[in-house]
């Protein structure tokens, strides 16, 4: 039988959707997931009743909020023993890079490059963060979903800003300078354009990848402009999914289809040109990189 209000709250709950699904994606960096938490909310607001909810808004963002941090916490714990598999499952299926037509909507204004770095955060840093950053909800709201003081929860997302922005260890001419090679290449990289590729490679560029990184019957290390600029080339596929990045204090760039880190690639540039590239893909190796979001010029 039908609660006498539940056309009401449906609809209540309908003009709020879209908020809540922003912040459940940018807490988890899964529009599956984004989607998950939000129709759990809803549940709780039926068994509730909008009526006995003062601010509906508030109300349901704190209960997002907390669903998602749940989730966050259960992630956390099983995240070492999927990180491996999720990698290789991912590379050895290109196929299953492409997210639905809504999450490539929503990434167009979170960049996968910062949902890789908010992947790194602790649950609590993550969810201060994004409420106060992103939302600009007030410390002492965020507190009580986080089980802080409002001070403390402050130092949460301090703590996860510095992460999120990070420290170039290269002066800012020098991190512009590259930041315009490297966008070059990727731009080249995604449309195929052996031309332009080669136009930022040094005759004597050297590309190393991981093994999982490798197509079948490719090599590990490839020597030299054009063979560089062919292979890369190959795989403009991949190259849709690649965002620049800083990466060891320096330009580099993340692939992360869905927001999921798959591989990261540094870059040395001498003279305004690429002179050696690495792809990373063994998650050892990423869980070791410092990634953070490149700032603007």
């Amino acid at each position: 039988m039908e609660r006498p209000d539940e056309p009401e709250a449906a609809g209540l709950f309908e003009t709020h959707r879209g908020m809540l699904r922003a912040v459940a994606y940018r807490m988890l960096g899964s529009l599956d997931e984004a989607d998950d938490a939000v129709q759990e909310a809803w549940l709780r607001l039926h068994r509730t009743g909008a009526g006995d909810v003062d601010n509906l808004a508030g109300w349901l963002r704190t209960v997002v909020t907390r669903i998602c941090l749940d989730m966050l916490r259960s992630r956390s714990s099983r995240r070492e023993d999927l990180a491996e598999q999720h990698v290789l499952d991912e590379l050895s299926d290109p196929g299953r890079w492409s997210p639905p037509e809504d999450e490539a909507l929503l990434a167009d204004s979170v960049s996968r490059a910062l949902l890789v770095v908010l992947d790194t955060l602790s649950p609590a840093e993550r969810i201060a963060f994004v409420l106060h950053d992103m939302f600009a909800v007030p410390f002492d709201r965020i507190a009580p979903m986080v089980e802080r003081t409002p001070v403390a929860t402050k130092k949460l997302a301090s703590r996860a800003r510095h992460k999120v922005r990070g420290t170039p260890l290269v002066p800012a001419s020098e991190l512009a300078g590259n930041r315009q090679v490297v966008s070059a290449f990727l731009a080249a990289a995604r449309a195929g354009d052996l031309t332009a590729i080669r136009a930022v490679l040094a005759p004597d560029v050297v590309r190393r990848a991981d093994p999982a990184a490798v197509p079948p019957g490719g090599t590990a290390e490839v020597r030299g402009a054009r063979a560089v600029a062919e292979g890369t080339a190959a795989l403009a596929g991949r190259s849709q999914f690649a965002e620049l990045a800083l990466v060891n204090g320096t330009v580099g760039a993340v692939l992360a289809p869905r927001g999921r880190l798959l591989l990261a690639l540094t870059f040395t540039v001498v003279d305004g040109m690429i002179t050696a590239y690495d792809v990373i893909a063994d998650p050892a190796r990423l869980r070791e990189l410092d990634i953070a979001v490149l700032p603007w010029p």
